[in-house]
């Protein structure tokens, strides 16, 4: 990780789970060990440090003792909201940090070089694509990506006098690279959304142990 800048790490688990009935995705236990855990002990190697991205009550993820950033913009307005809330927050530790890893906090296996990767993808694509963000198959992941300090206040007009949402939108008009990776045996941005999703990923997790 020395080669590229020092990076943050942020898992926005600031959605609604709708699917899953509410509560708080990140905290669904996959192979007796929650999701979030999984999330921050992968990231952990990768960052220098890392926040958390929730609305609510913060004493839930209070046994992680990391920072927990609530969104700035009403109304659930996404995951660029938790981006900013992140990159405000990385803003406020006047630590000379430029970079944020966004995952999101419902992904049990995420893969452990993301942060050199994207930054890879980066520097490929040159100086003016300040953006990366992660490919596994077909998919893109527009949430699995870096995000310069430099752009926090475009992403708060963006997000508060144009009421934008969509991340790939956002994007677009900075310029983003990518960084692929397989989605076979196991596609590593995988997410658990609805209760077929844990049960899967139980099952995954049980035939790698077996092997």
């Amino acid at each position: 990780m020395s080669e590229f800048p020092p990076t943050w790490g942020l898992v926005l688990a600031g959605g609604l789970a709708r699917r899953m009935g509410g509560g708080d995705k990140a905290l669904i236990e996959i192979g007796g060990v929650t999701i979030l855990d999984r999330v921050l002990a992968t990231l952990s190697a990768q960052t220098v440090g890392i926040v958390i991205n929730a609305n609510g009550d913060p004493k839930r993820f209070a046994d992680t003792g990391l920072p927990v950033v609530a969104d700035s913009v009403p109304d659930f307005a996404g995951p660029l909201a938790g981006v900013l809330a992140g990159l405000d927050w990385l803003a406020g530790q006047n630590s000379g940090g430029e970079w944020l890893l966004s995952v999101p906090g419902d992904c049990p296996f995420l893969p452990d070089d993301l942060v050199e990767r994207l930054h890879a993808a980066r520097r490929k694509m040159g100086s003016g694509v300040p953006l990366a963000c992660a490919r596994s198959g077909e998919w893109r992941h527009p949430v699995v990506a870096l995000w310069p300090l430099a752009l926090r206040e475009e992403l708060r007009k963006a997000l508060v006098e144009e009421d934008l949402r969509k991340i790939e939108v956002f994007t677009a008009r900075h310029g983003i690279a990518v960084a692929d990776w397989p989605d076979r045996p196991v596609d590593p941005f995988f997410n658990v959304n609805t209760p077929d999703d844990a049960k899967r990923a139980k099952k995954l997790i049980e035939q790698r142990r077996v092997r």
